[in-house]
């Protein structure tokens, strides 16, 4: 597998109407870890669920590209397929559905008739996974998300991308709600699946979670766009100056885009 990248130009993204995205650049690639920050109200959930093809998003202007390939002419099935993963910020439960059973149906969606994964083998992959994360061995046979906690369900979010071994990962908000063990605990678990085929994307409103996942880049986003790009001493700059800095050298009095952002 080559690496992939991520290419996305002059996007623009609506919601009832509303401009959230305002011409967004951005281009991820294999072996690299983006970081976007921002405050509340900026897009940056927006551009997650617009990439991965929600229906309430309307993207009005702008191309997205995985490895040459027009994402936007995509299914959200056929965006997973090539290898497109979003950890969600508020994952579903799903009822009657044990996380075994999601999982392997997951891989083999994405494979040729014949070429599935074999049980054993999938047992072993998944057994060895959730050792990785420190998850019970009973956690394979309880329905999605159904009764989990907070830090549950992001453990698990982290247990789908291990598992299924995407081109590139959109991370929304990983870290909101886990205590420090637990964040380290996926932070080793995303540390372990980076590689030249995998790049992946970060949003994080904290810089407590790249202490322990160093960025390659980081992204400020106000006003539906990316206003500011640095390494990881950007990250800890915003730790420790907030964002005024940035609204007042680039004369920014209101960051947000809108209440839907």
């Amino acid at each position: 597998m080559a690496g992939s990248t991520l290419k996305i130009q002059d996007l623009h993204v609506e919601i009832d109407g509303s401009e959230i995205i305002k011409g967004l650049d951005l281009e991820i690639n294999g072996g690299e870890i983006h970081a976007i920050m921002g405050p509340n109200g900026t897009g940056k959930s927006t551009l997650a669920s617009a990439i991965m093809g929600h229906p309430r998003y309307d993207i009005t202007q702008g191309s997205v590209y995985l490895d040459g390939k027009d994402v936007l002419e995509m299914e959200v099935d056929e965006r997973a397929h090539a290898g497109m993963f979003l950890a969600m910020q508020y994952p579903s439960e799903i009822s009657g559905v044990t996380n075994s059973d999601f999982m392997r149906s997951a891989i083999n969606s994405g494979r040729e008739e014949g070429d599935e994964i074999s049980l054993m083998k999938f047992i072993k992959k998944m057994d060895s996974k959730m050792d990785e994360l420190e998850i019970d061995q009973s956690f394979s046979q309880r329905y999605l998300n159904e009764g989990f906690s907070g830090g549950e369900k992001k453990r698990n979010e982290i247990l789908q991308l291990l598992m299924l071994e995407p081109r590139i990962a959109i991370l929304d908000e990983i870290d909101s709600g886990l205590d420090i063990d637990a964040l380290k605990v996926v932070s080793k678990g995303i540390n372990s699946i980076k590689s030249p085929d995998f790049g992946c994307l970060i949003i994080t409103h904290y810089q407590r979670l790249l202490n322990y996942i160093t960025p390659d880049k980081v992204h400020v986003m106000m006003q539906g766009r990316v206003v500011k790009s640095g390494g990881a001493e950007l990250a800890q700059r915003l730790e420790d100056e907030g964002y005024d800095w940035i609204k007042e050298e680039l004369g920014i009095e209101d960051e947000k885009v809108g209440e839907q952002a």
